[in-house]
């Protein structure tokens, strides 16, 4: 025999407290993951991936090696998985949303419909001013 056992085998005497223990841990372990362990929880390959990115397959490793990345690459990423990103602060009392973010990333001719142009812009200020003084 090599020593190699079936996990449930090693888990056959838990006890309740054991396994609750057990499956609780296993549940916050999924809910935190690499990029790389993310992909391959959805079943793509760095090169199906790198074809939805439109890039190479070592711009997809090199991402996932990074610590240090850019929003807009990271969106594209999940986005690619079938996600979506959503960036959160927590502090002591509350999680807030950030939404900054929201427009990073997206092409031009999508973010158009939420631009306003430069002569509505200048007539949204000076009502602005008018209201306020």
């Amino acid at each position: 025999m090599t020593g190699h056992r079936p996990f449930k085998d090693l888990t056959a005497d838990f006890s309740r407290e054991q396994r609750a223990h057990v499956a609780t841990r296993v549940a916050e372990l999924k809910e935190t993951m690499a990029l790389t362990e993310l992909r391959r929880a959805r079943r793509r390959s760095q090169v199906a991936l790198a074809r939805v990115l439109k890039v190479k397959q070592p711009a997809v490793a090199k991402l996932e090696k990074r610590a240090d990345i850019y929003v807009s690459n990271l969106r594209r990423y999940i986005e690619a998985l079938g996600g979506t990103l959503e960036i959160t602060a927590r502090f002591p009392d509350k999680a807030v949303t950030i939404t900054n973010f929201s427009e990073l990333g997206r092409p031009a001719a999508a973010r158009q419909g939420k631009r306003r142009t430069r002569k509505s812009k200048t007539r949204a200020d000076s009502s602005a001013r008018d209201h306020i003084g």
